[in-house]
């Protein structure tokens, strides 16, 4: 039977009875109610008015008949009232009013032999006794009066026992009537309670009911659901017994379970894949979770990455930064930043991302040093909360050697470069000469065990020496390493108190410079097959011959004729002008290198490249001094390019043209050999020179000095007018270093102003360089035409 019930049909039944039967109750209950009522109001409306108007009628007569006393009494002490026989009949006439009403109500027999008893005796009492006694009153007749009433007590005891026997019959019909509406509404709450009874009885019945329809199949739905989910076995299905809601829940289950069933294959395999790829794949990847430990799961790789199976539960910061060198700071900082991520928003990890170092070096128990790359990455969840930190490492070990490697072979192939832009007689000139510069600073440094100013001002002028002749010949590798050594002198040199003279740190400095040096010199030697044999001799004693000089040497010996005087004074001269030229250069020949140089020096200030001329008046100079001149020049040109000549918008605004000239002259002059050197720059800035002497010290605030004595300033150590330290200027060692070049080869050098302008800011001037005439060879004939023209090094290569 309950089969067939579905649910809704077996609620809709359950709900339709209790309701039927909650109805039937109401109106049974209404019904008692409504009954009970209407008997009290039908008790009320007949006995209870008939009892009131029967006792008020019974009131108002014997009111009457105490007036009619009163009124006697009054009268007899004298204080008789006109109104008050009046007013005795009015209530007379309630009574009558009163008992009339009584008797217009319906009553049964027995009721109405007791009302006409009470009538008989009423009538009787008052047309034999008050009708009397009123007259008697009227007309002052007292003793009739007397009379009367003393006759009427028999009348009295009449109506007063009619009366009682009336009142008491009427109580107690009254009362019958009242236990007769009580025993109906009793009967009617037995009737409503029966069907209350009735109602359980249904709501049990149905309860029996739906719980066979709905409780048994939810039970055994629920215990098979228990079982499947306990173990896990999603091919089993929940029986369907019937084809009502239930049935078709289990149906809807079952169809879900097969969902699952697929899905969890779907999962196992992706969980497999995932497993795959965690226990295959060459990255160590990892899940860090609340509160920086590992997560169980992470990469196989991961193990061999860093040598242990005890990964799982431990912090991050142990597995992955212990012994890898970083600080306690930065160690802070990432365990840090991994906490103020974990449970956080996705900006915090934003935020903080770059706290999260990306590469460490790990030492391994056996003293191995591991690279290990580290990405880090969020997991969020669908409120872009932070759940856990994924970390990848990779061992880039090989990989940074490797890229070391590569690194190192592009360095290689950039020296060689630029050791083949530079000639090779200039280049071994130039490791020489640095050489010589690096053992004088490594002697300096040795033979004082603290800071000596004299001692700085001679490293820095050899360094900064260095430093140009390799930016002069794009040795870029040497020139930044020479740079940092001399940023430490400069430090030193100030005074900065995050420098201090240590012989060994100066000493290391300097073997690095030995070092890169030495790798060019080997580069050039071995690698480029460019040894120059003369140059391991002594200089004095070897020279390096133009094999054109030779060529002509001996023609002119082929072609004399031994026996014409002329000619053989001819070739004589000839082939004494031939050697006396050995072994020397001419000055742009000394200078190619710094020439080659200024075009790409113009261009890192934001200048056009300077025009040079120079007019050498035939002279050569022997190469014993050609270092020297290099190193000289070197300072003196860069210095024109650098703080003389201006950019090409100040020079157009000038009205000059947008290129710079830079004029160096050469001739024989009191014994020596004179070299100057000017440009069309807006001169020496005496003006700053002398703000700079007096923040210095050296010359007093009210001091007035002449342009000379403040163009002097110049050649002290340290002295620079740059705003700024780059590599190209500011250090402070260019001239004294100029003055010092000189004077080891017995020369000086001056400045000579060139205009007239004493006193002003700016002043045109040239730089004379002296040598001993035995420096210098005068030269003529052919060989030295190509000499005539002036040398464009806008046109060069930088």
């Amino acid at each position: 039977m309950f089969k067939r019930l579905t649910i809704q049909n077996g609620l809709t039944l359950t709900i339709a009875g209790y309701t039927l039967a909650l109805i039937a109750t109401m109106l049974v209950a209404v019904l008692g109610l409504k009954q009970s009522n209407d008997a009290l109001k039908q008790t009320y409306a007949t006995d209870t008015v008939a009892i009131t108007h029967l006792k008020t009628s019974s009131e108002l007569l014997l009111q009457v008949q105490l007036a009619l006393g009163n009124y006697e009494t009054l009268f007899s002490m004298g204080r008789a009232s006109d109104d008050l026989l009046p007013k005795a009949r009015a209530v007379l006439k309630a009574s009558d009013d009163n008992w009339s009403a009584y008797l217009a109500k319906p009553r049964n027999a027995e009721e109405s032999r007791a009302a006409d008893a009470v009538q008989a005796a009423r009538a009787a009492l008052i047309k034999q006794a008050l009708e009397p006694e009123f007259q008697q009153l009227e007309q002052n007749d007292y003793y009739k009066f007397h009379t009367t009433r003393g006759e009427a007590d028999s009348l009295n005891a009449r109506y007063a026992q009619a009366m009682n026997a009336l009142e008491a019959l009427q109580v107690d019909h009254q009362q019958a009537r009242f236990d007769e509406a009580q025993a109906q509404f009793r009967r009617l709450m037995v009737a409503a309670a029966m069907i209350a009874l009735a109602a359980l009885g249904i709501g049990f019945f149905a309860r029996a009911a739906l719980a066979a329809v709905i409780g048994r199949p939810l039970a055994r739905m629920q215990s098979m659901m228990s079982e499947i989910a306990s173990s896990q076995d999603f091919t089993r299905r929940v029986p369907v017994g019937r084809l009502d809601e239930i049935g078709r829940s289990i149906v809807t289950f079952n169809e879900m379970i097969e969902k699952i069933q697929q899905s969890s294959a779907l999962l196992k395999q992706k969980t497999a894949d995932i497993q795959a790829m965690l226990q295959n794949i060459q990255q160590g990847m990892l899940t860090v979770v609340d509160g920086g430990l590992v997560h169980a799961e992470y990469s196989a790789y991961l193990e061999a990455i860093f040598e242990t199976k005890d990964i799982a539960g431990r912090p991050v910061m142990e597995l992955v930064f212990e012994h890898t060198g970083l600080n306690s700071d930065v160690r802070s900082q990432v365990d840090t930043a991994i906490y103020a991520c974990i449970g956080e928003d996705a900006i915090n990890f934003t935020f903080n991302q770059h706290l999260l170092v990306n590469e460490v070096a790990k030492t391994m128990t056996d003293g191995r040093v591991k690279t290990l790359d580290l990405s880090w990455s969020a997991i969020t969840d669908e409120n872009d909360i932070v759940m856990r930190l994924m970390l990848c490492v990779r061992d880039v070990t090989e990989l940074r050697h490797l890229a070391a490697e590569a690194s190192e072979q592009k360095r290689r192939l950039e020296m060689i470069g630029e050791i083949l832009a530079v000639n090779e007689e200039k280049f071994h000139h130039f490791v020489d000469s640095a050489t010589g510069f690096v053992n004088e600073n490594e002697r300096i440094i040795r033979q004082h065990t603290q800071a000596d100013s004299e001692a700085l001002a001679e490293l820095f002028r050899n360094v900064h020496t260095i430093k140009g002749n390799a930016r002069t010949y794009s040795l870029q590798h040497l020139t930044s390493i020479v740079h940092e050594t001399e940023r430490r002198y400069d430090a030193l040199r100030r005074n900065d108190v995050s420098e201090e003279w240590n012989q060994e740190v100066l000493i290391a400095d300097l073997e690095r410079v030995k070092q890169a040096i030495e790798r060019y010199r080997t580069i050039n030697d071995v690698s480029l097959g460019r040894k120059d044999p003369g140059r391991r001799g002594n200089a004095e004693q070897h020279l390096m011959v133009d094999r054109e000089h030779i060529q002509e040497s001996l023609r002119l010996l082929e072609a004399v004729d031994p026996v014409d005087v002329d000619s053989l004074l001819t070739m004589r001269d000839s082939v004494r002008r031939t050697l006396r030229i050995l072994g020397t250069e001419t000055i742009r020949e000394v200078l190619s290198g710094v020439l080659e140089s200024l075009p790409s020096l113009a261009r890192e200030l934001g200048k056009e490249p300077p025009i040079v001329r120079i007019d050498d008046g035939g002279y050569r100079v022997d190469r014993q001094v050609s270092s020297t001149l290099k190193n000289v020049f070197m300072h003196l040109m860069r210095n024109s390019v650098d703080h003389g000549i201006e950019t090409a918008a100040a020079r157009i605004a000038q009205g000059k043209a947008a290129a710079g000239t830079i004029v160096i002259e050469a001739g024989v002059d009191r014994g020596a050999l004179q070299i100057t050197l000017s440009d069309d720059g807006l001169g020496l800035a005496l003006g700053r020179i002398r703000s700079i002497g007096r923040a210095r010290g050296w010359l007093d605030a009210g001091a007035q000095l002449s342009d000379e004595l403040v163009a002097d300033f110049i050649f002290h150590p340290g002295f620079s007018t740059a705003e700024k330290v780059t590599e190209v200027s500011g250090r402070g060692v260019g001239m004294d270093a100029v003055r010092d070049f000189l004077k080891r080869e017995n020369g000086s050098i001056a400045l000579r102003f060139t205009d007239d302008r004493c006193g002003a800011d700016y002043r045109l001037f040239q730089i004379v360089v002296c040598l001993p005439e035995r420096c210098a060879v005068q030269s003529t004939g052919a060989l030295d035409e190509k000499e005539e023209k002036p040398l464009q090094v806008d046109s060069l290569s930088a």
